[in-house]
């Protein structure tokens, strides 16, 4: 028998590491091959993870709530050798390495605590050695010519002070040059002449700011006619996203109303005969989706992110569509190149998405690379809305309920009074690089796309 390593996978593009929700095998248990051992929470999605070989599960080393670097170990397995393979023991896992000016760096190291130091006590609040760095903060680092000297000194606002990936790109914005503090270099001039009440003058401050740090977030106060509802993970992270868009990016909305006669028509001749064949519903999203990408191709400067002073121009056309959840919270699975699909096959992804997404069953990838997102709050039965842009994305559209109203129809016999469907699109976008103009004029191709929808569709 071997032991092994179960670490903690890569579920995908520009994750760095997961939270552990909840193990679904304790210690001693018999665990198969793909079987899931626990439930993992990334920024993205939530996900099981299953094991790789088939063994005994001998050791849990992060606990439920935990936050864990990708690659980082998580349990011990206890596995036949030869169903191991190639698979390394525990004591001769090495980790790969990356250079950064010309020295070797771990790639992924697990956050350890150090035994406590009254010396380094001292210089912890400013620098960080042996502090865990993700592959893609090395990565920057090394390419930005970054030392690991002054990585330690770059404030981490991530778990355990880790450097984020805002982190590091703000510094190499800022052009400054983390100083170490000046009064590290007095207590590391007298190693020898420390005495036992040295480490005291250090300690006693270190005391003294836990309360403080403990008072900034007092518990709100409420009366008995009030209830105190603490945010739910994913509530917090749509919180925090919204926020950060709105200071990231200043929103403009342009509005458009479309006559959607046509469309509403069809839909109502051929949605039985669908639901029939199909054994689904035909709703109006996969066409208003299919509007959206090909309005994408007349104007493609709408399909960008920002990257610094640089725009990022995309090939690909992968629209994110907002879907509800029985909690109330939204989640944006993505459509990828939603251009090369036709209108069966929109359909079908669409209701495939948002099945997957009201039972928690959405891989990480299914929730990647957005590069436009679309909104559909006709479904709340609201007539508009200004949707706040999906970042680093740059616009976004809200589609309304459509509406009967009176309409001025006009013929070659002239003028007169009808009923038609209409429907407002809401577009928000980011004046940085989308001006009035190009924002405009694509929510106007978008619901000229709609009017002009052809009757004769086949589906």
């Amino acid at each position: 028998m071997a032991r092994v390593e179960m670490v903690m996978p890569k579920m995908g593009e520009s994750i760095m590491e997961g939270t552990v929700l909840k193990w679904l095998k304790q210690v001693g248990d018999t665990i198969e091959q793909d079987e899931s051992v626990l439930e993992v929470a990334t920024d993205k999605v939530d996900t099981e993870v299953p094991a790789i070989y088939a063994g005994v599960l001998q050791e849990i080393l992060v606990q439920e709530g935990q936050v864990v670097a990708v690659g980082a170990p998580i349990a011990i397995l206890e596995t036949d050798a030869a169903s191991a393979g190639a698979l390394a023991p525990v004591a001769a896992a090495a980790t790969p390495a990356h250079a950064i000016n010309g020295a070797a760096v771990p790639a992924a190291v697990p956050y350890l605590p150090e035994p406590f130091d009254p010396q380094a006590d001292q210089r912890l609040s400013v620098a960080h050695p042996g502090r865990f760095y993700s592959p893609l903060v090395l990565s920057i680092a090394r390419e930005e010519g970054i030392s690991m000297a002054d990585l330690e000194y770059i404030p981490g606002t991530g778990k355990e002070n880790r450097v984020t990936k805002k982190d590091i790109l703000d510094y190499v914005a800022s052009g400054k040059k983390p100083a170490p503090p000046q009064e590290a270099p007095a207590p590391a001039a007298q190693p020898a002449a420390q005495t036992p009440t040295a480490p005291q003058p250090a300690a006693e401050p270190a005391k003294a700011a836990a309360p403080a740090v403990a008072a900034s977030k007092p518990v709100p106060s409420v009366s008995g006619g009030q209830e105190l509802i603490e945010m739910d993970r994913m509530r917090k992270m749509i919180a925090q996203r919204m926020v950060d868009s709105k200071r990231i990016s200043p929103h403009v909305t342009s509005f458009v109303e479309a006559d959607v006669t046509e469309l509403v028509n069809w839909r109502n001749k051929h949605k039985d005969a669908y639901k029939k064949r199909e054994g689904e519903n035909l709703t109006f999203t996969p066409i208003f989706i299919q509007a959206v990408a090909r309005a994408i191709q007349d104007f493609p400067m709408i399909n960008v992110s920002i990257d610094g002073d640089y725009i990022i121009k995309k090939r690909d056309i992968n629209i994110g569509v907002a879907v509800a959840l029985p909690s109330g919270n939204l989640i944006v699975p993505v459509i990828h190149n939603a251009d090369q699909l036709n209108l069966n096959g929109l359909s079908k992804k669409v209701n495939d998405l948002a099945n997957r997404a009201r039972a928690n069953k959405l891989k990480p990838e299914d929730l990647e690379g957005g590069t436009y997102t679309l909104s559909n709050v006709g479904s709340f039965g609201n007539v508009m809305g200004t949707p706040i842009i999906m970042q680093p994305q740059v616009a976004i559209m809200a589609v309304g309920a459509i509406k009967k109203k009176p309409a001025v129809i006009e013929t070659p016999q002239g003028d007169l009074i009808g009923v038609r469907h209409f429907m407002f699109l809401s577009h928000s976008y980011d004046h940085r690089v989308v001006d009035g103009s190009l924002g405009g004029m694509f929510v106007r191709k978008v619901a000229d796309y709609l009017e002009q929808f052809d009757p004769n569709t086949a589906i």
